[in-house]
């Protein structure tokens, strides 16, 4: 089966991924770097040909009578070359391999013992009828030859030609110790890949290995080690902070439940007890006349007061614990229509108070049912302590720029100093309002919901009397 190479890529392990792109890299290197190197050489050799084409050419064509008066230019072997020169005497250095001169109607005059094929080109440059030197390729027997035609002054011309095969060899010979060079610069690499690899991924490993043991033994309470400051130490510092983050988490869902659980014992017991005694007055009808009708008809009104307290928190509660993918999403409104819709609601359930209200135009985003269910706990804690006719004083307004603040005054008899920090506290009750019915979350619920919205909330003695809870909103 086929596998693609991006999945084949993301199967391989990071350490081997490294290794691979280490070795890829240097051989990729080491490639360009040996072909460069050849390229070169062959272009420097191919230069030296050339000029030693051209000199030996310039030689011949400065005196070509005494070239060809040398007796020895027709009996000397291929690898000889002739004597002789401009001022007599023998040339130090050799001249050929093999050469010859054309006369003016392109005919050979003679040269060395290897004759050279007179070209149509090299014909034209000796009659005259082209004046520029030219190089060429000719093949003599089973070796090829780099071939130079040069005109002479007053007609002719001089060919000299070289054979390239010790050229070729030359190269192929350095080409072959590049393909070997490279090959064990390409192992090398691999092999300093893996080591590289297995060097940098080593804190990898040791964070990874701690981080597997905090999900074995579940123990955040001991943080990672940290050393250095790159960006593996980077990492571990992070991953630190997420497990403090879960921890702290952890302890405020198990700080949660076990408040929960002491909430829900008080009035579960209550409503235990009073089933319990009408049961028993079920069971045994004589004893009927112990629980007058009246006291009937309070105990039924308490169990339903207590099913109620319950329902209440239960609802607080699963507010509190709200994961964020079950929440409403963000749309833009204005948070006066909010406070509006929430003022109707409480004025059903507190009909004995009056609200003195002031909303202004305050355009915020949020999550319109949670600022709702925020508002409407303000209003009823501001109504659940005022006394009956009293007023609740809501007024909505722009703070400082960007922002938007409600304020809800009650007349109660406000909030005892000590109590202030801890009015938003989870289960936290006033000394006041132990005898008073509520679970304790409903500010709480204000607080988190307005800290999701990027606001504050405050509670603060009232100018004259009660308390004034201040909600601020980013608009």
């Amino acid at each position: 089966m086929k596998v693609a190479p991006g999945r084949w890529w993301r199967a391989r392990t990071l350490h081997a991924r490294l290794s691979l792109l280490v070795t890829g890299a240097v051989g990729a290197a080491v490639l360009v770097v040996a072909t460069g190197a050849w390229i070169a050489v062959r272009e420097i050799q191919q230069h030296q040909v050339a000029l030693e084409l051209s000199s030996d050419a310039a030689s011949i064509a400065a005196n070509p009578a005494q070239w060809l008066a040398t007796e020895s230019s027709r009996t000397r072997s291929p690898g000889d070359r002739p004597g002789g020169g401009r001022g007599g005497g023998r040339h130090e250095r050799e001249i050929g391999p093999c050469w010859q001169i054309l006369d003016a109607t392109g005919a050979a005059s003679g040269g060395s013992r290897t004759t050279l094929p007179v070209t149509d080109t090299a014909r034209s440059i000796a009659t005259g009828a082209s004046g520029a030197a030219v190089q060429e390729k000719i093949t003599l027997g089973p070796d090829d030859y780099l071939m130079l035609t040069l005109p002479l002054p007053g007609g002719g011309a001089v060919q000299v030609g070289m054979d390239e095969d010790p050229s070729d060899k030359v190269l192929a010979a350095f080409a072959a110790l590049l393909a070997l060079g490279s090959a064990a610069g390409i192992a090398g690499a691999a092999f300093l890949g893996r080591t590289v690899a297995r060097a940098g991924l080593a804190p990898v490993e040791r964070l990874t290995s701690a981080v597997e043991d905090v999900a074995v033994t579940q123990d955040l309470d001991h943080p990672i080690d940290v050393r250095g400051a790159d960006e593996i130490a980077r990492l571990g510092r992070s991953v630190n902070a997420m497990l403090a983050a879960i921890d702290a988490s952890r302890r405020a869902q198990r700080t949660l439940v076990e408040d929960a659980g002491h909430e829900l014992r008080t009035p579960l017991t209550s409503i235990r007890t009073n089933v319990e005694l009408l049961l028993e007055l079920e069971r045994r009808p004589e004893l009927a006349h112990r629980l007058p009708p009246e006291d009937r008809a309070k105990l039924l009104a308490d169990l339903d007061a207590q099913v109620r307290e319950l329902a209440t928190l239960t609802t607080e509660l699963v507010e509190l614990s709200r994961e964020e993918a079950a929440r409403e999403a963000v749309e833009p409104l204005d948070f006066a229509d909010v406070v509006s819709a929430a003022l109707d609601r409480v004025r059903i359930r507190a009909p004995g108070i009056t609200y003195d209200v002031v909303l202004s135009p305050a355009p915020v985003l949020g999550r319109p049912g949670e600022l709702e269910r925020m508002v409407v706990n303000v209003l009823d804690n501001a109504a659940k302590w005022s006394p009956p006719g009293a007023a609740v004083t809501v007024r909505l307004s722009a703070a400082e720029p960007g922002w938007t603040a409600l304020t809800v005054t009650d007349t109660g008899p406000g909030i005892a100093p000590e109590d202030l920090p801890h009015v938003f506290d989870r289960f936290y009750r006033a000394a006041a309002a132990r005898s008073m019915p509520g679970s304790g979350l409903g500010l709480a619920i204000v607080a988190q919901t307005a800290h999701q919205h990027g606001g504050t909330v405050t509670a603060a003695p009232a100018p004259t009397s009660g308390t004034t809870v201040t909600l601020r909103l980013p608009t």
